[in-house]
């Protein structure tokens, strides 16, 4: 007899991760320095110290009190998890009851819903308006008359590269009846953060990510919310769900965020040329519609032809991701973004 999958993995729609072997990566949001490989004997040691015959720490309290301090936050309101996705998927699956709707903004990272509805959840998604942003006083409004248990968006947002203001987002906190899940994942490239808030609402998680900022192959991530939310948190979460290895290396380059913060702003530096290479482009080629403001490691465009210019890049070996009539590009390194804009140029002009 054949085993039958449920009906939610059935109507599931799967995230399936683009994968490639082009020379240019501009397409995965990736810092583009390996910042890591200037630290080998440390982290060759980091390694050899890791007794990796014994369990790991299960509350991996020494790279908990390097992200706190990192940040200026009290170790007991942080949790750390298999990066911030895995902590996201507990969350929902543990702070809610199935059935329960949690509301999402549009466009948005995916992998919220996906998680919701693998935990049997009901999803209610608002869309932003033309200019890609939300009204917080509708989204208070949604929240409060339509029984909304959580609400959970990235800050500064994944794929539209928009921040919403600091004051906006603690407006929400303060107005709504419902959990507030933030996504600071891009965080580091603004300003923005309610990291500093988070210990004044007790219906506040802040979820951070060391992937962005040159670490994505480590998967350490880390939410930040008052003790009595952090305290269920470790309680339900998987006993060891990060390993002796990341504990060690995310504590040596936790503690050493000299170079992250040097290749921060030169990320910085160059997402303003990548913005103003590709706003002259559009004044250019009418095909490219919109070029949006920044404030994360990637610029974001709007154009019919995003999947027609994607294909036609990667005949240059370049990457980027087309998102349906939208362009995201990584902010890379100043060669790579050179490169970038020129074959761009060539593949216009024609």
């Amino acid at each position: 007899m054949e085993y039958e999958l449920t009906k939610k993995l059935k109507n599931i729609d799967l995230f399936v991760p683009v994968a490639t072997n082009a020379k240019i990566r501009l397409d995965a949001n990736e810092l583009p320095a390996d910042i890591a490989a200037m630290y080998p004997d440390e982290l060759a040691q980091a390694v050899k110290d890791a007794a990796l015959n014994r369990y790991p720490d299960p509350r991996a309290e020494k790279v908990t009190k390097a992200f706190a301090a990192c940040y200026g936050l009290d170790p007991e309101m942080c949790t750390p998890g298999n990066g911030s996705m895995e902590l996201l998927s507990v969350i929902l699956g543990a702070f809610l009851e199935k059935g329960d709707t949690v509301l999402t903004l549009s466009p948005d990272f995916s992998m919220y819903a996906y998680y919701s509805f693998l935990s049997e959840l009901r999803v209610e998604n608002m869309p932003k308006d033309e200019s890609l942003k939300i009204n917080i006083s509708k989204v208070i409004e949604k929240c409060n008359n339509s029984n909304i248990k959580a609400v959970v968006f990235s800050n500064p947002c994944n794929p539209t590269s928009i921040g919403i203001r600091r004051q906006d987002i603690l407006r929400l906190v303060k107005n709504v009846f419902c959990l507030c899940i933030i996504d600071e994942a891009y965080m580091d490239y603004w300003d923005e953060s309610i990291l500093g808030d988070v210990q004044d609402y007790d219906n506040l998680i802040v979820l951070r990510t060391l992937t962005k900022t040159g670490l994505a192959g480590l998967r350490l991530g880390f939410a930040v919310a008052q003790k009595k939310i952090s305290d269920m948190l470790r309680a339900v979460k998987s006993t060891y769900n990060t390993d002796s290895i990341t504990q060690a290396i995310g504590t040596f380059m936790l503690t050493h965020r000299e170079e992250t913060e040097r290749q921060i702003a030169l990320v910085k530096e160059q997402r303003e040329y990548l913005t103003n290479e590709l706003s002259q482009l559009a004044d250019r080629f009418f095909v490219l519609e919109r070029v949006f403001p920044s404030d994360t490691n990637f610029v974001l465009t709007r154009t019919q032809k995003a999947a027609e210019l994607a294909e036609k890049l990667l005949e240059h070996d370049i990457a980027v991701r087309s998102l349906g009539n939208y362009l995201r590009v990584t902010v890379g390194t100043a060669e790579e973004n050179k490169a970038f804009i020129s074959a761009l140029t060539e593949i216009l002009d024609v």
